[in-house]
């Protein structure tokens, strides 16, 4: 059911795109395109399954994996990939998205089949290490490929999409990553449940296998491992159809020169230095306004999508265990919800700028952020509808932001530096959370407590509404332009 949920949704999601077409493309242009961004956006959707489910190990794990040890392993992985855009960045601006998004997919399978069979070494106990220090390890190798996934997708966007197509775009792209978490957390979790030694009989084809692949008969251990080797198995999938299906423009796919109106429109012969393309983010005051919205919006995603099972597991949620149960879903419904508020707000009520929805999704992730915080023990369902609101709005943010504002500032010559770097603030973000509700959760702090969690959060939502309040009016000059030329009507 919740497949076929996700698949209708999927659906509507092309047909959206197939509608919105405010440039007046060619019916061919739009396949094209739609055959360049599918496989593409997918191939990023199960990079996300094979990032969160870490997350869902945890829990698997038990006392293998404390929150603290979760927490670091967690925060050391969301730090590489942070810093990982420094270099990544510049890189896929001069190597293009399409071998970007193949080293990210083939990056990381390879490294999550290691964290498969470190798990299963120390599982199944032919060796007694801590599992710490080898995922952590592990972990950090895995996102730094994960880092070149967002850059890529964008990049190869920034090339076939209009200014004024791309806050639609950048609903898609949110909702290629609340895909994602679905599959992550939804998907991986299945994973766990079928390869466990105490599953019932699986009538499904599909799942018979997999139990036969992981849990041989007789065997007395549950099957934990099979959650990271899983994923780099599609990954593995769709990076043959990545090199088969993708192009990096238009003009390689047979298309006419299109020119965007990004803030690369009339420059786009000018060669740029790793140093240059690096300067058009640090050396620019916007740009760093966008990473300090994006720093806060990591601080929400993450803190909000990886703890809530944990919270759920370690304080029962009465009356709201569905909501643990069918987190991914839940996580992909709102997400795509906020994906497309944000996008179409932007593009439709604002003329493309991407301040204003932002300023308004922190003012609402503040005060869903405060009423968890003034009920987290009281009222589970409350709770569980506030941090999904939450995800919805950050979702927003998050796709407006580094998916779509960094390529529109940044321009196609250097979208992969300014939205690398933009989206590595998200993960900057992520790691100060994940060290942070760590520790305030562990037992091993004197003051462990889950009411930490929320109230962590509230100030990070306060900071961003304020920030994207100070960019509320900002368009690249080259989009301003067109506006007012094809878009405004002349005075009566």
């Amino acid at each position: 059911m919740d497949l076929a949920l996700v698949f209708v949704v999927l659906l509507t999601v092309i047909g959206i795109y197939f509608y919105n077409n405010p440039m007046k493309h060619g019916p061919w242009f739009l396949s094209r395109r739609f055959i360049n961004w599918f496989p593409l956006g997918m191939s990023y959707s199960f990079l996300y399954m094979g990032r969160y489910n870490l997350t869902v190990a945890k829990n698997a794990l038990d006392t293998l994996m404390s929150n603290k040890d979760f927490g670091m392993i967690f925060g050391i992985g969301t730090g590489v990939y942070a810093f990982s855009f420094l270099v990544n960045g510049p890189l896929v601006d001069k190597i293009g998205g399409k071998k970007g998004i193949l080293i990210a997919v083939l990056g990381a399978a390879v490294a999550n089949t290691a964290m498969g069979v470190i798990v299963w070494l120390v599982v199944t106990g032919r060796t007694n290490i801590p599992l710490f220090w080898p995922l952590s390890a592990l972990y950090a190798l895995n996102m730094y490929f994960q880092s070149y996934g967002a850059v890529s997708i964008i990049k190869v966007k920034a090339n076939w999409f209009h200014v004024r197509e791309r806050g639609v775009f950048g609903a898609i792209f949110g909702t290629l990553i609340s895909f994602g978490v679905y599959f992550a957390f939804d998907w991986g979790q299945a994973i766990v449940d079928m390869t466990k030694v105490s599953a019932q009989a699986i009538p499904n084809g599909l799942s018979r296998l997999l139990r036969d692949w992981f849990v041989p008969a007789g065997s007395t251990i549950d099957a934990t491992w099979a959650v990271f080797f899983i994923p780099a198995i599609i990954l593995a999938i769709w990076a043959i159809l990545d090199f088969w299906l993708i192009k990096e423009t238009p003009e390689m796919a047979g298309f006419p020169y299109l020119d965007t109106h990004d803030a690369s429109s009339g420059h786009m012969h000018e060669e740029y230095s790793t140093m240059d393309l690096l300067k058009k983010v640090f050396l620019n005051p916007l740009m760093l306004l966008l990473g300090g919205v994006e720093l806060t919006a990591g601080v929400l995603r993450n803190g909000i999508m990886q703890w809530y099972p944990i919270f759920g597991k370690q304080v029962p949620q009465i009356g709201a265990e569905w909501f643990r149960g069918n987190w991914g879903l839940l996580l992909c419904m709102f997400g795509i919800v906020g994906g497309f508020a944000g996008g179409l707000i932007s593009d439709k009520f604002f003329q493309s700028r991407r301040g204003p929805p932002a300023a308004i999704f922190c003012a609402f992730m503040l005060l869903m952020a405060s009423v968890m915080a003034m009920n987290l023990f009281a009222l589970p369902v409350l709770v569980a509808l506030s941090a999904l609101m939450i995800v919805a709005a950050v979702t927003g943010v998050h796709s407006l932001m580094s998916g779509t504002a960094a390529a529109d500032f940044g321009g196609r010559k250097a979208t992969a530096t300014c939205s690398g770097i933009v989206d590595g603030c998200v993960y900057l973000g992520s790691t100060i959370q994940s060290f942070a509700v760590g520790f305030l959760t562990d037992p091993s702090f004197r003051y462990h407590s889950w009411q930490w969690w929320p109230i962590f959060l509230i100030p990070f939502a306060l900071a961003g509404g304020i920030i994207a309040w100070r960019i509320w009016n900002e368009l690249p000059a080259a989009t301003r332009k067109y506006i007012d030329e094809h878009e405004k009507k002349p005075a009566a």
